[in-house]
């Protein structure tokens, strides 16, 4: 296997790791109603909307022009994606998800192997593109994790588990291995 083999399939797999987190919060939001988006566990937790809010504000600044420009876009205002705008809807949030994520999946669908060394920044701070890669595959996975926890909470008995059922765990066994 060569070193472009090596890295065809990093990138193959950097955009299906994307997918699968895209995925996976996008079943846990459809398990959430409208106004279980907008809800808090207190007055200092985010909800899902704004977490949604933040990985699309974070994935429109670290992916337009990836290559060539600071991952921290002057017109980001990270601070606003906390903020809900006066009358959220579901539709809107929606909107702006897809929009981030498309962003992410374009940029990281149009690398090449010869990308992977190369060095860009985040907040002027320098990183191969595969740290760069990393670092947001680490932040999206920790933030879909809260959505999962919270559209799961705010669902309750009511949730369809997104894996292995609690108790059916055999069912899902695959073939016995001696």
């Amino acid at each position: 296997m060569t070193s472009n083999d090596v890295g065809t399939t990093y990138l193959a797999e950097a955009v299906a790791g994307m997918r699968a987190l895209k995925d996976l919060a996008d079943k846990a939001i459809a398990q959430a109603s409208d106004d279980d988006l907008f809800r808090q566990l207190d007055d200092e937790a985010n909800s899902i909307a704004v977490v949604m809010r933040h990985i699309a504000g974070n994935a429109k600044s670290r992916w337009t022009d990836f290559l060539t420009s600071d991952g921290e876009k002057p017109d980001r205002h990270r601070d606003q994606e906390f903020e809900l705008p006066p009358t959220p809807t579901r539709a809107a949030l929606l909107a702006e998800w897809e929009a981030g994520w498309g962003v992410t999946l374009k940029a990281i669908g149009s690398l090449t192997p010869g990308d992977l060394l190369r060095t860009v920044t985040i907040r002027g701070e320098p990183h191969s593109v595969i740290r760069a890669i990393e670092r947001q595959t680490r932040h999206y996975g920790q933030h879909v994790g809260q959505i999962v926890l919270l559209a799961k909470h705010w669902r309750g008995t009511e949730w369809k588990s997104l894996s292995i059922p609690r108790g059916k765990s055999a069912d899902f066994a695959g073939p016995v291995r001696a």
